[in-house]
């Protein structure tokens, strides 16, 4: 192949750095949009009517309601017999247990938990002549309960068990 001169394209150089000059205020324009959107998107600044920072809210729907407090539930003492007296033999006052009522089965009732965890406050001696009969024991537990514990004893069988 004979030696040439390189072919040159008329006015190139022109063009290019025509292109990188105008880079300038497109690049400009860009960054003015995007510190808009930024200021836009970013936290609130502390004025007239804003909420201080560290204040903003989520938005959606929360996941838990307000915290409401409840009032306390009247405690009263309960005494109930339990079917087995062994068991009453195991408990202490301040144990907490579950207690069980265990009805006729012949009647199409089961076995329902009436009480959970409510706390033993006192284990009575049974008297020698009562021993065929069950063992007593007094529970501190809210009113309702009491009322359904009571209910309970007279149509069924009530166990306990150690929580």
């Amino acid at each position: 192949m004979p030696p040439f001169d390189p072919v040159r394209v008329r006015g190139g150089r022109y063009r290019l750095h025509r292109l990188l000059g105008h880079r300038g205020p497109a690049v400009a324009a860009g960054l003015a949009v995007t510190a808009v959107a930024l200021v836009a998107a970013g936290p609130r600044s502390e004025g007239a009517g804003a909420e201080p920072r560290g204040a903003e809210r989520a938005h959606g729907r929360p996941v838990a309601g307000p915290a409401r407090p409840r009032p306390p539930a009247e405690l009263v003492t309960a005494p109930v017999r339990i079917a087995d007296a062994a068991t009453v033999r195991l408990l202490h006052p301040g144990d907490r247990v579950d207690v069980i009522a265990a009805e006729d089965a012949s009647a199409g009732a089961g076995v329902r938990v009436l009480a959970r965890g409510v706390r033993v406050t006192e284990v009575p001696e049974p008297p020698a002549a009562a021993a065929g009969s069950g063992a007593l024991v007094v529970l501190s537990v809210p009113r309702p309960t009491a009322a359904r514990l009571v209910g309970a004893s007279a149509t069924a069988r009530l166990a306990v068990t150690l929580c």
